[in-house]
């Protein structure tokens, strides 16, 4: 008994330091090995062929998050520096004006836009590479005195009717306009709005979390918005976007696109593509991704994946992406469209490589 009861001790003993231990020990979180998105088992609510929802995929923990597109119109970064960005999911479009008087009345200005073919608009957009150092609207203001009025052109809404099968409908009626002023404040941004003929505007302080790559706000509703997962949990958005389009190699200016794909760069994630058809794809390997040279403009996907007018997509190609946490995944596209013809219905695989 004295035995039996020295080694109940001992058990007792060791059990106690194991659970001391454990308490200190984070779980460990599966990675996803791959699936195929766009599924009955992971849908990707995009909402068809007006495409209203922006969604977020993200690979490792086979998750997709959908918001809709127009819920927002200004991101606040979160990192050390302080920027914003535009919604260009909606075609947004902001100019600087030569006063700091917000209380002025302004008025609509019809090349401050998207899609009019003017190599200039690009000043009126994000850089669409996302790069965070190059938006529309510039550096931030130390103070309120120093801040710029700037003319912010809503875009568009999303529309409610759907198009004949095999089309997109992804730009509705306009949204109208605003007159917005950013500042410092502190760690974080003071925000005034208001109507382009209301002398009074509305302040409201902005507070960075770094959780997120940016804090959203819209300014139709008065609200921050949660239009994005937490930073570390995404890798890759389904969204209509505001890129730059060339005509003869020239720059055509700012231009509105529907089945585009960005990858998560303000989170580090990387991605490039590689040239071959599905048995290239399902040879490469590991061993294979040295011989390539990963970029982080978040273009990098974008529309090189599909064709708009065979609603078909690109069989002989592919992408690698590596996420955030340096897992690194190869993804092919297997469709752009339902079963019935509708776009806004992507389907692809990935598989985790190791």
């Amino acid at each position: 008994m004295k035995k039996i009861a020295l080694l109940s001790f001992a058990f007792m003993t060791l059990a106690a330091c194991s659970g001391d231990d454990n308490s200190k020990i984070d779980p460990i979180i599966p990675v996803s090995d791959g699936t195929v998105f766009g599924s009955a088992e992971h849908p990707l609510n995009i909402g068809g062929a007006t495409q209203g929802n922006q969604v977020y995929v993200d690979l490792s923990g086979e998750a997709a998050a959908a918001t809709p597109r127009d819920a927002w119109e200004l991101g606040f970064y979160s990192g050390s520096e302080a920027h914003v960005v535009i919604n260009g999911s909606i075609g947004m479009a902001v100019k600087k004006l030569e006063t700091t008087d917000i209380t002025t009345v302004q008025q609509s200005d019809a090349t401050v836009a998207v899609g009019t073919f003017q190599a200039e608009n690009m000043a009126y957009v994000d850089n669409p590479t996302g790069d965070i150092n190059s938006t529309a609207f510039g550096s931030i203001a130390e103070s309120e005195a120093a801040a710029s009025v700037y003319l912010v052109n809503l875009g568009n809404s999303v529309p409610t009717e759907k198009p004949a099968a095999g089309s997109t409908n992804v730009a509705g009626a306009q949204r109208g306009w605003k007159k917005v002023k950013v500042w410092k404040d502190g760690s974080g941004y003071k925000l005034q709005y208001a109507n382009l003929d209301a002398t009074t505007p509305t302040t409201v302080s902005i507070t960075k979390d770094a959780a997120y790559n940016h804090v959203f706000f819209s300014l139709v509703n008065g609200v921050e918005v949660k239009a994005e997962p937490v930073k570390a949990q995404w890798d890759l958005n389904f969204t209509t976007f505001t890129n730059e389009v060339f005509q003869n190699g020239v720059s055509a200016g700012a231009y509105f696109y529907s089945d585009f794909i960005v990858l998560n760069n303000k989170a580090g994630v990387k991605a490039f593509k590689v040239e071959g058809d599905a048995a290239a794809y399902t040879a490469f390997t590991l061993a294979n991704v040295e011989e390539h040279d990963y970029s982080a403009d978040q273009r990098t996907i974008g529309a090189d994946w599909r064709d708009v007018f065979t609603r078909a997509v690109f069989n002989n190609v592919f992408f690698v992406v590596k996420d955030a946490e340096g897992n690194i995944y190869k993804i092919r596209f297997i469709s752009m469209v339902s079963t019935e013809g509708e776009r806004g219905f992507p389907v692809f695989e990935y598989q985790l490589l190791k």
